[in-house]
């Protein structure tokens, strides 16, 4: 526990590049005291408002959170709402230099409209093709001139169109030449691109979803033969190592919910996590917090199992809280003990 302390007291100087889609969230919250003469949908009367960074910008946030120097590399609109987003990540002391304008796509925005404390409806702004050529090489040349000013870098995978092949496998190139520690947070339709990445941190469902459809060499042939059935703690060590294997990464992380979390490792160790958390309010955002926290700590120095740990800590806090949070190196150190 000393250990895990002396790695989070280095947060501070751990630098890190966020690359991936940026979302902004609006939340509308109110009151419903009676249903619509025009339709059978309630009337939702509006008494507040608010915005805040999602996607790639609410990993982050929780860098920031954690005192890590964070830059974000993605693409907004030439719209207000771009100006919102750069406004909240202001506020939050987010470098935003590596953000680029695309102009023939809106930003993207969820709006979550809430009564009481239930979500009535969401509704999605957004543009899910893939990005214009000069763009792509935009994102290119930022990566080429600036990746060595950081020690880490996150994929923060949503599949709005700015994580693509062409961009993991530059990564891929960039990290074996500058050694640069890789880590994303997967879309369970793009397992394929993320070969020769540091590590992903998918949760239970994506990694289950992966290896079932994944075209890759299942050496039990478990998976293909039984696809309806659910998975046993030992079909997902399983998983996890066909994955590990077939995307030739050096660990994977893998969230469990109320279990906790699963480390696995390229020579074959596999440590069992149990989860922290006091209390469960809300799990939304707790994967943003995981990878960012494990990057920071890998960032620092840590070992895999080491990192996997203050990332399991950094989770059991957020869940605690309402809402999508972030935890702070006062939170977690506390919560260490």
């Amino acid at each position: 526990m000393k250990n895990l302390k002396n790695i989070l007291h280095k947060f501070n100087q751990a630098k890190v590049l966020v690359v991936g889609d940026l979302i902004l969230d609006e939340y509308i919250k109110g009151s419903v005291e009676r249903i619509s003469p025009e339709a059978p949908v309630p009337v939702v009367w509006a008494k507040e408002r608010s915005f805040v960074p999602g996607g790639a910008a609410n990993v982050a946030y929780n860098i920031t959170a954690l005192d890590g120097k964070v830059t974000l590399l993605g693409i907004i609109g030439k719209d207000k709402n771009a100006q919102i987003l750069r406004a909240e990540l202001k506020k939050k002391k987010i470098n935003t230099t590596g953000i680029i304008v695309e102009q023939q796509r809106p930003t993207t925005v969820k709006t979550r409209i809430i009564a009481g404390h239930q979500q009535v409806v969401r509704i999605d702004w957004e543009h899910t093709d893939s990005l214009p050529v000069k763009t792509s090489e935009k994102i290119n040349r930022f990566l080429e001139k600036n990746i060595g000013k950081f020690d880490a870098v996150i994929i923060e995978d949503y599949g709005k169109g700015v994580v693509n092949a062409a961009l993991l496998d530059k990564l891929a190139w960039l990290s074996q030449k500058t050694k640069k520690i890789i880590t994303v947070d997967p879309k369970e339709e793009h397992f394929q691109y993320y070969r020769e990445v540091s590590s992903i941190t998918p949760n239970r469902k994506e990694l289950e979803n992966a290896v079932r459809n994944l075209k890759i060499r299942d050496t039990s042939n478990r998976f293909k033969m039984n696809s309806d059935r659910l998975f046993t703690d030992a079909d997902i060590d399983l998983a996890a190592k066909e994955i590990l294997r077939y995307l030739n990464l050096e660990s994977l992380l893998v969230t469990l919910g109320e279990q906790g979390m699963g480390l696995y490792e390229k020579n074959g160790r596999i440590t069992r996590i149990p989860t922290v958390a006091q209390e469960v309010f809300d799990v939304s955002g707790a994967g943003d917090t995981v990878i960012a926290t494990f990057t920071l700590a890998l960032a620092c120095g840590a070992t895999k199992h080491e990192a996997a740990h203050l990332a399991n800590f950094a989770a059991g806090i957020v869940v605690g809280k309402l809402g999508t949070a972030v935890t702070s190196r006062k939170e977690v150190a506390e919560r260490i003990g």
